[in-house]
């Protein structure tokens, strides 16, 4: 039966990158200030036909405290099987800068044996993954289906977790696949178990009542971006580690590692840069904390005049791993920098949003079936990874059914370049996934039956 469904699978990838080619083509970006939000639903309709046609019932649109819109559809699960949701986000990045592109962002184009297109990978590959499993086992279908596709899970807007918690019948299932990561490298299969929180701020700082020029009062005039860039200096130690008073800066990472130089590659760094930070890459990735100052407010060099400024701002984000509060990490934050601003200058912070970090539950039968999957179609055991980056709407499901795995997997692997120019997707892994997520829904038919 899995030489047969891989078949199936290899025989549908004709269809999955003709599918992807029209999405990508959609520019489902959820930012209505700077794209038509007529796209969106343009993109949410989209998917309601196509997983229609797959088999799914009352596939409709469903608008969320955002704006947004949700695909929301499902099949019921034979007698006494299981439910699975099938989660996705058909939203997308900006492209950024066209510029940097090699190929249309908008338009999937193969080079290399992989497929390049802004939401290849992140997450209308994932979209083509579910479509494909589920076409694959066409009316065999062993379990309980319920699907969501998510239209503002980019832009952060909260859309899905807002609409969750009053709607708690209509997504509840026994095991909850958030589709919005992907493997350790390509052909290395792994679930993603933890997840960093966010904790964001804007600091202002503030020495004088205006601008001076520089000839006349530079040296004894306080200058408010020196001071800044002394307070965000101070949030790292000699090695560039994140240090933040108040804060557990030195976690350890227990499951599979990141080797130095392929996250060297992987992220691009020049020759002869050192990575910032101790222990090891996934210790500093998955189980420290991370700050990044995300922007700076303060004359351009361009038309920058000989003056000292008066005031300087910065948006800081704070990355929180598993076992941090992010609300604590916040405050710890703030304090830190209202302390590190030299001269007395005035200090004024502002927090922005702030999301919880997720550990995942492994011990349940559907974490075994997704295993088992895993093994019969890479040749090799799960591996459970880390993520830096957050994925709010975990928190709202864990809190919302308590009961229920949550499992992260998906498409992407280090090589895609998600949210940055030349995104791509392995077409390979897309196959190898869809066949892992038709084999996990016939194992956990069979280990979750109640």
């Amino acid at each position: 039966m899995t030489d047969e469904l891989a078949r199936r699978i290899a025989a549908l990838m004709p269809l999955a990158k003709a599918d992807l080619a029209e999405l990508v083509a959609i520019p489902s970006v959820a930012d209505p200030h700077r794209y038509p939000p007529q796209k969106c639903r343009e993109a949410a309709a989209w998917v309601a036909a196509v997983f229609t046609d797959a088999g799914l019932r009352d596939v409709h649109l469903e608008e969320t405290p955002d704006g947004s819109h949700a695909v929301i559809g499902h099949r019921p699960p034979p007698p006494g099987a299981p439910t699975v949701l099938l989660h996705c986000h058909y939203d997308v990045l900006p492209p950024l800068d066209d510029a940097a592109w090699t190929s249309p962002p908008f338009e999937l184009t193969e080079r290399d044996g992989r497929w390049y297109g802004r939401g290849a990978a992140d997450c209308k590959g994932n979209i083509v993954m579910h479509l494909t499993a589920l076409r694959a086992l066409g009316d065999d279908l062993p379990v309980g289906v319920k699907f969501v596709a998510e239209g503002s899970a980019e832009q952060g807007t909260g859309g899905l977790e807002a609409y969750v918690p009053p709607h708690a019948g209509e997504l509840h299932a026994d095991a909850l696949l958030v589709c919005d990561t992907g493997n350790a490298a390509v052909g290395v299969p792994a679930a993603t178990t933890s997840l960093r929180g966010i904790a964001d701020l804007v600091v202002t700082v503030s020495t004088l009542k205006g601008d001076l020029p520089s000839g006349m009062f530079g040296g004894p005039a306080p200058d408010a971006l020196a001071a800044l860039i002394r307070a965000l200096d101070s949030l790292r130690d000699a090695d560039g580690g994140t240090r933040i008073n108040g804060l557990d800066c030195d976690g350890s990472w227990s499951g599979v590692g990141y080797d130095e130089e392929r996250f060297r590659t992987d992220a691009g760094v020049l020759e002869g840069v050192r990575l910032t930070g101790s222990g090891t890459v996934a210790d500093r990735l998955w189980a420290r904390p991370a700050v990044t100052v995300l922007g700076v407010d303060c004359p351009p060099v361009v038309g920058s005049a000989a003056t000292v400024p008066a005031t300087a701002r910065a948006r800081v984000s704070l990355r929180v791993p598993p076992g941090t509060d992010a609300r604590a990490a916040q405050d710890a934050l703030t304090a830190h920098l209202e302390a590190a601003v030299p001269w007395g200058a005035h200090v004024r912070v502002e927090p922005e949003g702030v999301g919880p970090p997720f550990r995942a539950a492994t011990g349940g039968p559907a974490y075994a079936a997704l295993g088992k999957a895993m093994r019969e179609v890479y040749g090799r055991p799960m591996s459970f990874l880390g993520q830096g980056g957050s994925i709010p709407l975990c928190d709202v499901l864990a809190r919302t059914y308590p009961d229920a795995e949550i499992i992260l997997i998906g498409v992407a692997e280090p090589r895609c370049r998600v949210h940055a120019p030349d995104e791509s997707v392995d077409p390979g892994e897309i196959e190898h996934m869809a066949h892992v997520e038709a084999l996990f829904l016939r194992h956990y038919a069979d280990s979750g039956r109640t």
